[in-house]
């Protein structure tokens, strides 16, 4: 068992940092070598940032872990707030927070905490109208998600492209440089898919063998998964440490990070968690 247990943190860790310093970090250059705006670059770092769920999941999912797998994603998306809460009161941004639109961001974020809570309590969750139905709230929250930041952000993404003009000499798009971070997010997808499995099987051995409940397993993984959004929040928050308008600037970027993590862990990811262990099972 001891030994299950450190193959357990080694490949959970490696997933971390392929994760931290290859795939994040990739994607991140990637967006800003093509002038995106703080709202599609926190976007992008959330779906970035997600890959670690994408694979405990499904991995949990194909070993009949379906209680890992949910567990996976409460304790991933409450972490994350507590860690989105933290990298503001660090950054003394906590005052930004009361953007209208910050806040309604908020309060979808906590929906997606308190959702999968609620499917914890149904009897049964595992059939196609629960999958089917995450998807279509993934596409409704992103349609909130759109029209909040349009009304009540838009304009600090027009500051942004101004000052991004203003520095056109020094940062010019550069397609060399964008093939390159595309090959580094390819990399990190195939080493990705390797220590998945590898990690699968591991948790299996932990649950059939060893008997280690799946509620212990989900939260452990979830603990784990959720290291790169710390990340990324406090780097999405010093990015713009210079400009006048960081504050805010920063906190779009973190706010659409952590809402777009949340909403694909639970809508997308959950969901193709439900489908597999239907398939499997």
């Amino acid at each position: 068992m001891p030994m299950e247990i450190i193959k357990f943190f080694i490949y959970a860790i490696w997933i971390v940092m392929i994760s931290k310093y290859i795939l994040v970090k990739a994607l991140r250059k990637l967006a800003e070598n093509l002038k995106l705006n703080p709202r599609t670059i926190g976007n992008i770092a959330g779906f970035a940032t997600s890959i670690p769920e994408l694979l405990t999941v499904t991995v949990s999912s194909f070993k009949g872990l379906i209680g890992t797998s949910l567990y996976n994603i409460i304790s991933s998306n409450v972490i994350n707030f507590i860690q989105y809460t933290v990298s503001l009161i660090i950054n003394k941004n906590y005052k930004v927070i009361k953007n209208k639109g910050i806040i309604i961001q908020n309060i979808l974020v906590m929906i997606t905490i308190i959702f999968p809570m609620i499917l914890l309590k149904l009897e049964n969750i595992l059939n196609r109208m629960i999958a089917f139905t995450l998807i279509v709230m993934y596409f409704v929250f992103n349609w909130i998600s759109k029209k909040v930041h349009e009304r009540y952000l838009s304009n600090e993404d027009i500051k942004s492209e101004e000052r991004e003009k203003k520095q056109e000499v020094k940062e010019r798009y550069n397609n060399k440089q964008s093939f390159i971070y595309v090959g580094y997010i390819l990399i990190a997808g195939i080493l990705l898919y390797f220590i998945g499995n590898a990690l699968g099987n591991v948790l299996k051995n932990l649950s059939e063998i060893f008997g280690i409940a799946e509620w212990i397993l989900g939260v452990l993984l979830g603990m784990i998964t959720s290291i790169p959004e710390l990340v990324t929040f406090f780097e999405a928050q010093n990015h713009y440490k210079k400009e006048e308008d960081k504050n805010l600037l920063g906190v779009i970027e973190t706010t659409n990070n952590l809402l777009a993590s949340n909403m694909l862990n639970l809508f997308i990811i959950q969901a193709i968690g439900i489908i597999i262990y239907m398939m499997v099972i």
